[in-house]
């Protein structure tokens, strides 16, 4: 009779001490029942049985617990930043243009007002229309059956995230009761920004900013997204980065900013000597990251000129 092994991913899971294995689970979904059982079952014999356990524990979820699991879900096309799991998940989404992007926004309005929870699908692997489609079309469904799409969706995502948490390779936990990082964390480096308009000595509000990465200096670029500045002249919500990325770019689309700015001040620089032109249409910053570090580049800026630097 052959034994098989247990693989080294699941053993280093199975050894973990409780705490460290509870923020794991955690950390792949946010209901602590889910968590907890999944966490009594252990140890695991193959990834398989793990697995199971978790469809089963998922299964048992009552109608609070899934509540609590799809609130650790951030909407489609907004991946919570910081959080290179939902970056790396909804990857579909990044080559998005703004009208889809802003379809999709007004999708998940739609459905979150009428089920009252946010539009839940397991994104890897789908594209930005795959996904704009699927909610279309389940807004139509009756709230029962939602409710089982839900779940099933769920447990998708669930083993997707298992099977990275126990991947021997890709995943190097710590038997450590003392570590304080994640056991399911790759460390990766974090990007903010805000602007500044130095010829009126206040933040510029409006301006849209959109975030792309790359694994090497000589890889094509990733669009991750964008958003957009607020009163604060921040983006507080900019995309996560993937896991590797060694590089950043940063594009602040400034005309229209000072387009309106230029409409409620009629003599503004902006149009001095060009018309309606704007000698800056758009502000485009390249910087190199470390994993692990956090980089803020404030952007300061006029109507002929600019400066960037890292800030803290």
């Amino acid at each position: 009779m052959t034994s098989t092994a247990t693989p080294p991913g699941l053993a280093r899971f199975n050894a973990l001490e409780e705490h460290a294995a509870h923020t794991a689970l955690l950390e792949v979904c946010a209901s602590t029942a889910w968590a907890r059982r999944l966490l009594a079952a252990r140890p695991y014999a193959d990834p398989d049985a793990l697995y199971a356990e978790s469809d089963a524990a998922l299964a048992g979820l009552t109608e609070a617990d899934l509540a609590e699991a799809m609130a650790g879900h951030p909407p489609i096309g907004r991946p919570r930043p910081g959080d290179p799991t939902s970056a790396r998940e909804q990857r579909g989404m990044a080559g998005a243009d703004d009208d889809l992007r802003a379809e999709m926004l007004e999708l998940n309005l739609a459905y979150q007002e009428r089920f009252g929870h946010v539009f839940l699908i397991c994104a890897t692997g789908r594209t930005a229309e795959e996904m704009r489609d699927a909610v279309r079309e389940r807004l139509g469904n009756p709230p029962e059956k939602e409710r089982e799409i839900v779940r099933t969706e769920l447990g998708k995502i669930n083993r997707i995230r298992l099977a990275r948490l126990v991947e021997e390779d890709r995943r190097r936990m710590s038997t450590d009761s003392t570590a304080s990082a994640s056991p399911a964390s790759v460390p990766t480096a974090s990007v903010s920004t805000h602007i500044l308009d130095t010829s009126a000595g206040r933040p510029a509000e409006g301006v849209a900013v959109r975030l792309a990465a790359r694994p090497g200096p000589r890889a094509a670029w990733q669009e991750l997204g964008g958003s957009a500045t607020d009163a604060d002249g921040r983006c507080k919500d900019l995309p996560a980065l993937p896991e590797g990325t060694t590089h950043v770019r940063l594009d602040f689309e400034v005309e229209p900013y000072f387009k309106k700015k230029a409409e409620a001040q009629q003599d503004a620089p902006a149009h001095r000597d060009s018309g309606t032109a704007v000698f800056f249409p758009e502000v485009t910053v390249t910087f190199a990251v470390t994993p692990g570090e956090h980089y803020h580049v404030p952007l300061l800026l006029n109507p002929f000129g600019y400066s960037v630097y890292r800030g803290s």
